[in-house]
């Protein structure tokens, strides 16, 4: 199968590492040349072009580009593209890039893989990233089986576990695990800096181990994957934060009338709710688009 990726970072460099592997053809386009070269380099593609031409007659393209330039890739893609070519992408928001995608070509699918890692860029790619993990497809009604078919085939054969569902249920369900957190992490982060005595931050900073590693490490990914969560899942994130809130409320106000036992009972249900969330291999929180 040929197989084009447009967008050569974490994703797409992963993505195009474990299809290299199966025997398909693998074809990239980039914006750099640097970045061309290093895919081919490292073995994610075959060939690499700042050209989209390159991607004619490909079976099927991935569009591992950031959420704000799906559409107009797709757009650019068009012209370039046989009738029988599947588009997909890999966004971590589907409503609206499914929406908008559709209306310039009916023959897509859209697409999330749930893996990541901190780090981006061609030079982190891996193979066996999304093994085990989530990949979530998103059709709709007019959405062509065969295009749906085909994505699930190659998520299956990268060894991911495939789901199906609505965009719109798709966007609600990943600004719990994945959205919200990046936003309560950086207000973590943003909490911590209003301590007013410069000594006492300082020694925070000095004294922050594991715990603070770890609640706050999605909150200081990369800026732009925030921003882009926050603006394109601007309903669901806000769905979300509204809930927290009143969660924090809930607890300050026990807190305030010294209600250790309804404390205890909710810490007692956290501790035993939590591992229907991560028993399966951990969602991306990071290096999604």
């Amino acid at each position: 199968m040929k197989i084009g990726i447009v967008g050569l970072g974490l994703i797409g460099g992963s993505l195009g590492l474990d299809f290299t592997r199966l025997g398909h053809q693998v074809v990239g386009v980039a914006r750099r040349q640097a970045t061309c070269e290093a895919a081919i380099a490292q073995g994610a593609v075959q060939q690499a072009s700042m050209d989209l031409q390159a991607l004619s007659n490909a079976d099927i393209i991935f569009i591992c580009t950031p959420l704000h330039v799906i559409e107009s890739t797709a757009i650019a893609l068009v012209p370039h593209l046989s009738p029988q070519t599947v588009l997909t992408d890999v966004g971590s928001v589907k409503g609206t890039i499914v929406d908008a995608v559709t209306r310039h070509w009916p023959n897509f699918v859209g697409g999330h893989p749930m893996a990541g890692k901190t780090e981006v860029g061609i030079e982190v790619a891996e193979p066996h990233l999304f093994a085990h993990r989530a990949y979530v497809i998103t059709p709709t009604a007019q959405t062509p089986l065969a295009a749906v078919d085909r994505l699930a085939t190659l998520a299956r054969d990268i060894k991911a576990v495939v789901h199906t569902c609505s965009p719109a249920i798709h966007d609600r369900a990943v600004a719990w695990i994945s959205h919200l957190p990046v936003m309560i992490s950086g207000s973590l982060i943003q909490a911590c800096l209003q301590e007013p005595d410069p000594q006492v931050r300082k020694l925070a900073q000095q004294f922050a181990s594991s715990g603070f590693r770890d609640t706050s490490r999605v909150g200081g990914g990369h800026p732009d994957l925030g921003l882009l969560m926050a603006s394109h899942n601007r309903q669901e994130v806000l769905r979300s934060l509204t809930v927290y809130q009143q969660q924090i409320q809930q607890l300050m106000a026990w807190i305030e009338a010294e209600n250790w036992e309804a404390i205890a009972a909710q810490l007692t249900e956290n501790h035993h709710v939590r591992p229907a969330f991560t028993q399966s291999a951990p969602a991306p929180d990071t290096a999604e688009p």
